[in-house]
């Protein structure tokens, strides 16, 4: 046997700081402690800061659970993407945090790795503990979105849902400044890599794609669908030098980033044999070589006007659902130039 002695000595863990202790030490009660921190418009303003200096200087941490119980908020905000991998989707779901943040919300966050299928039941599951939902870029079916749209309050991002709150990114003028911009460099005929063909945000790409090219009187061949991955861009590649094109749109930066790798590997120079123009404007797209000219998506403003439509709903049962556009512009890179000069005769 081994002989040993024991000790009660350990140390305590802090306890937490209630509204009772913090009442105690300012001599109020515990009701007005209450309201100066949880409801301060019924708090004078003297009062009010009183509590909150004591509350700061004892470590009061408040308790969610019991505000929850108390005001029938959870002070979250769920957000649905698509692909948490895809470069389009980090600076909205950075957008949206930081918004949360600053008033006071926390994100639960959920991919759905492309799974249209698992979209409404996400939603279904994430609504019963959140105050409210943002879905971006929603591959949900047209004739299902009704199901998501009941989910209020509830607003979707990249996709215009009839009813229902969006944040929406017009393409019209980032299309044209590109079309624009390659028919000024002298391209004849521009290729468009179409996304895929569920996508609501192809169906917007590829009408304003149409426009700006009738518009501007430059030919368009269009190829696709491709879903927005690098390997899409890389068997795009070879399409695009059969059909002997001197300019090319991609539906968005990663395939765009594949079509450039597969054409180097075929020793075609992206830049100065080719021009390739993607959309989003991810941070990849500076880090290329040659660094990929592209349409500018305002991801993080979309983010931040999501979280804003969505309190708006949650904190006013009568407020309407709005819709919010913001606009795209060409970012001009080393991916684009002018129009090669044909080999002369031998």
């Amino acid at each position: 046997m081994i002989a040993g002695t024991c000790s009660n000595d350990f140390r305590k863990a802090p306890m937490s700081v209630t509204l009772a202790d913090i009442a105690r030490a300012t001599g109020l009660s515990p009701s007005t402690v209450s309201r100066a921190l949880s409801d301060p418009d019924k708090v004078n303003a003297q009062t009010r800061e009183r509590v909150r200096k004591v509350a700061r200087d004892m470590g009061y941490v408040p308790n969610q659970v019991a505000r929850s119980l108390t005001s029938g908020q959870s002070d979250l905000i769920g957000l649905i993407v698509p692909d948490i991998a895809n470069p389009f989707f980090p600076p909205i779901i950075k957008a949206v945090q930081a918004r949360a943040t600053a008033r006071g919300k926390t994100v639960l966050i959920a991919d759905v790795d492309e799974h249209a299928a698992d979209e409404i039941r996400r939603a279904e599951v994430m609504r019963k503990r959140v105050d409210g939902l943002i879905v971006v870029s929603p591959r949900t079916p047209d004739d299902r979105l009704g199901e998501l749209a009941a989910l209020t309050p509830i607003v979707f991002v990249n996709r215009e849902v009839p009813g229902a709150a969006s944040v929406l990114v017009d393409n019209d003028d980032g299309m044209f400044e590109a079309v624009e911009h390659l028919a000024a460099l002298g391209h004849p005929a521009i290729g468009y890599l179409n996304g895929p063909r569920r996508s609501w945000s192809n169906t917007q790409r590829q009408t304003a794609v149409r426009k700006a090219c009738s518009d501007v009187g430059v030919e368009l061949v269009e190829f696709g669908p491709f879903e927005p991955q690098i390997q899409a861009g890389v068997r795009a590649a070879d399409l695009v030098s059969a059909a002997n094109i001197t300019a090319v749109i991609a539906y968005d930066d990663m395939i765009a980033l594949g079509l450039m790798a597969r054409l180097n590997e075929r020793g075609v120079k992206v830049g100065q044999d080719i021009s390739v123009i993607g959309i989003d404007d991810s941070p990849m797209s500076s880090m290329a070589y040659p660094t990929l000219t592209s349409i500018h998506v305002p991801g993080a403003e979309a983010g931040a006007a999501a979280v804003d439509l969505v309190l708006d709903l949650a904190n006013t049962s009568d407020a309407a659902p709005s819709l919010v556009q913001l606009e795209t512009r060409l970012i001009v890179r080393g991916s684009t130039s002018p129009v090669p000069n044909p080999h002369p005769a031998a």
